[in-house]
C-alpha cells in the first residue's frame, strides 16, 4: 500500500503542510513511522479522510483552491469495475471528480484506492493520469 508523507499529504489535500501536521497531531488522520522515523499516512487512510473533509469542510473555506491548466492531483477514493466499463473517483483538496473508462484502462493504470492520481478535464471528459 502507498504512504504519503506530510507534505505530501498537504498538497493531495489542498492545505499547507503545517495543517496536515496539525491535523495529525490532533489524531484527524493516524500516521505511523517508518524505519527512517518519517511520518507516512497509509494511502487507504488518506483517501477516506479527504472525503470526510470535503464532506464537513476543512475550517480554511477562505483558501483557494486553483488548478493550473484543468489538472486536479489528488488520491483515488473509490474504484468500481465493471465487465467492460469502470468509475474512478478522486479526491483533489474539496473537489470530488469522477471519470467513466474502460475497465481495461484501469487494469493497465494499476488504479487502486489511496494511490495519487490527477484528473485532467476538458470540457465535459476527465481523464486519469497516474503519477
Amino acid at each position: 500500500m502507498q504512504a504519503y508523507t506530510i507534505g505530501q499529504a498537504a498538497r493531495l489535500l489542498g492545505v499547507s503542510p503545517d495543517t496536515a501536521r496539525r491535523w495529525a497531531d490532533a489524531g484527524r488522520v493516524a500516521t505511523h513511522r517508518d524505519e527512517s522515523g518519517k511520518r507516512l499516512i497509509d494511502g487507504r487512510d488518506l483517501a477516506a479522510f479527504s472525503v470526510e473533509l470535503a464532506k464537513g469542510g476543512t475550517g480554511e473555506e477562505d483558501a483557494p483552491y486553483t488548478s493550473v491548466r484543468n489538472a486536479f492531483p489528488g488520491i483515488v477514493t473509490a474504484v468500481k469495475l465493471g465487465d467492460v466499463a469502470a468509475q474512478v473517483e478522486i479526491q483533489a483538496g474539496p473537489h470530488r471528480l469522477v471519470s467513466l473508462l474502460t475497465r481495461e484502462a484501469v487494469e493497465e493504470l494499476g488504479l487502486e484506492v489511496g494511490m495519487e492520481a490527477t484528473a485532467r478535464v476538458k470540457s465535459t471528459n476527465v481523464h486519469i493520469d497516474r503519477v
